[in-house]
């Protein structure tokens, strides 16, 4: 066997892991974005500039849509099987992007070291989402900006009910720790950033809304000094 790449690193022990849905993660999500995902994933990374970290980067499906501005991305996914096909895209991307294996409570980089970071899909499965945001604020320099595009806490009472009863029940074992009812666009603002573009919509939009069809997008500004 060859020499695996620097990022390999066996730790099944670290928390938030979940390697047999990343696996089939990765199989649905090419359908997804055939299904609208992908023309959001470019309405979220347009006009971004200089150093950028991604947060649970996954199979690297963002990679194509970086503009050429981007001086550089520094990819940060915790789960092996999502980094080798992530390693694919990130050779065909335009724009240099580097992969580490990492968690998004522990983001390889001082404080202030890039002018945004990206999360997609992502802040419904951290482990701990307040850390998370917290740690993104800390490398984002002030005034930097936060991208996001995640499923969120439904507005609707009876929607929101039953993604809290999933939420106690069987939903994070079948969804790789993902939790349908977090209220994420408050989480945002309570780690100190302002957000100042935000999009409502329903992924997929079918007649009758799913527990993870209320989706957001957006850009937050990081505001203050470290918290």
């Amino acid at each position: 066997m060859g020499a695996r790449p620097k990022w390999w690193q066996r730790r099944t022990e670290r928390p938030g892991r979940h390697p047999l849905f990343a696996r089939v993660y990765a199989r649905l999500a090419p359908a997804m974005d055939r299904a609208g995902l992908s023309g959001r994933r470019a309405r979220l990374l347009a006009g971004l500039t200089g150093r950028v970290v991604e947060i649970g980067s996954g199979s690297g499906l963002n990679f194509a849509h970086y503009p050429a501005e981007v001086a550089g991305v520094l990819a940060v996914e915790p789960e092996p099987s999502l980094l080798r096909y992530a390693v694919r895209n990130a050779a065909r991307a335009p724009v240099p992007v580097a992969l580490v294996d990492g968690s998004a409570e522990h983001v390889p980089g001082a404080d202030g070291a890039f002018d945004a970071a990206v999360v997609s899909l992502v802040l419904c499965s951290v482990p701990d989402q307040r850390a998370a945001l917290a740690e993104l604020h800390r490398v984002i320099r002030p005034g930097g900006q936060l991208r996001f595009l995640e499923h969120v806490r439904a507005d609707s009472r009876g929607l929101r009910g039953l993604q809290r009863v999933l939420d106690t029940t069987v939903w994070p074992a079948l969804a790789g720790g993902c939790h349908l009812s977090r209220d994420t666009l408050a989480g945002i603002e309570a780690a100190g950033f302002a957000v100042n573009r935000l999009e409502r919509f329903r992924f997929p939009d079918g007649p009758l809304p799913s527990p993870t069809s209320p989706h957001i997008l957006g850009t937050a500004t990081r505001t203050g000094g470290p918290r």
